[in-house]
């Protein structure tokens, strides 16, 4: 690609990620439309294969919605321990090329390939090739754009989707972006295209029809931000290591409900799992976070600052039953959600907790994460999880 000034990025976008992986290890679903995500009612469809969405159905559709669309598809609940697990395979595929490997999410990432090329050759060799050791080794396909930064480069995989690799030059920034439409720039969602809209802006390149300080005028900080990515700015570097803000998880019930036994329920069950995925990552938080959203969609946050930072199950859980009992139940609750914040590497630190008591916690979180590692969480569970609940959910971990 570019000149030796100029970065290369690659953004690997794997292709209808969830379904396609129930499709490579069960070959009977291969050919047939697949929708991963939440089974009840009031679930949301996690990922759909390219022969579902031939019917119209997307991510993040209502389930009943996509049961509608296309009734002979196979539903699944998704299986997450084995999605983390390829995830992981293709990140360190990745390192290969270079250290500066950035994961998005579970199923993209940013790839720093500046100077690589010296050692792998060009840049869209080293595409090609990544491309089909995801294909030789998980049956998956992905899709990959490279461009001279991280915007370009995530707007790139998305041009030629399933397994499309899309480069951008330098110099062919200003015609790449003339012909997208608003809503491909990054943050462009509904309603900012509907006002940009209204402004006659249809294409990228209309955005820069009115000066830096129209936008300004207009919408403050992201106008110019805005300014910026019809230019195809964009300066953020490839980042490892990516510090996440929060650790969090909620439930949508299949029944709307104001028994404060059942909150508390899924609160332990919340804090189980946004306690296990902090240890994993040697992290504690001190502030914990619960939300409600009520059946008619209103929505309330509460937060708790602890004296000291935690990563406990019961730690995280007894703060989150006081915040619990602060809020004054008004409806029926729709959703329950917990999260922590606030972070620190693990350290000693002082605690209200007496030390036994500290002690006794660690060694029973540590016991059930030993034997979850190996055998899952449905091995075993604290009594209290036992399951006994009438509501079923929808898991969204964030």
């Amino acid at each position: 690609m570019p000149a030796a000034h100029s970065r290369i990025i690659a953004h690997l976008d794997m292709d209808a990620f969830f379904a396609s992986v129930e499709q490579a290890d069960n070959p009977l679903l291969r050919g047939q439309p697949v929708i991963v995500g939440g089974l009840s009612d009031r679930g949301v469809v996690s990922a759909a294969s390219y022969e579902a969405r031939r019917f119209g159905v997307r991510s993040a559709m209502p389930m009943v919605t996509a049961r509608r669309l296309c009734p002979s598809a196979n539903f699944l609940s998704g299986r997450g321990r084995r999605y983390a697990e390829i995830s992981r395979s293709i990140m360190d595929i990745l390192r290969e090329y270079s250290p500066l490997v950035e994961k998005a999410s579970i199923d993209e990432a940013y790839v720093d390939l500046t100077g690589t090329e010296r050692l792998f050759g060009p840049a869209k060799t080293i595409a090609e090739t990544i491309q089909a050791r995801i294909r030789d080794r998980f049956g998956l396909t992905g899709s990959i754009g490279l461009a001279p930064n991280k915007m370009l480069a995530k707007i790139a995989s998305d041009m030629d989707k399933p397994n499309g690799l899309t480069a951008i030059e330098p110099d062919q920034v200003s015609a790449f972006l003339s012909r997208l439409s608003v809503s491909r720039l990054p943050g462009i969602g509904p309603k900012t295209e509907k006002t940009l809209g209204q402004l006659g802006i249809r294409s990228v390149t209309d955005i820069l029809k009115f000066s830096e300080d129209f936008w300004r005028e207009r919408l403050g900080q992201r106008g110019l931000e805005l300014c910026s990515k019809a230019l195809g700015l964009d300066e953020r570097p490839v980042e490892p290591v990516h510090q996440r803000k929060s650790c969090g998880a909620e439930n949508t019930f299949s029944r709307d409900s104001s028994d404060p036994s059942i909150l508390r329920l899924w609160l332990l069950r919340q804090s189980e799992e946004v306690g296990r995925a902090l240890r994993r990552r040697g992290l504690k938080g001190r502030t914990v976070t619960v939300k409600i959203k009520y059946h008619d969609f209103q929505q309330l946050t509460r937060r708790k600052t602890l004296a000291s930072a935690t990563s406990s199950t019961q730690d995280i859980h007894e703060a989150a039953c006081a915040i619990l009992r602060s809020i004054r139940l008004s409806k029926p609750v729709r959703l329950i959600g917990l999260s922590l914040s606030n972070f620190t590497v693990f350290q000693e630190q002082l605690s209200l907790v007496p030390v036994e008591q500290q002690e006794k916690r660690s060694r029973i979180d540590a016991a059930l994460d030993l034997i979850w590692e190996e055998y899952g969480p449905e091995a075993v569970f604290r009594a209290a999880l036992a399951p006994k609940s009438p509501h079923e959910s929808d898991k969204d971990q964030s």
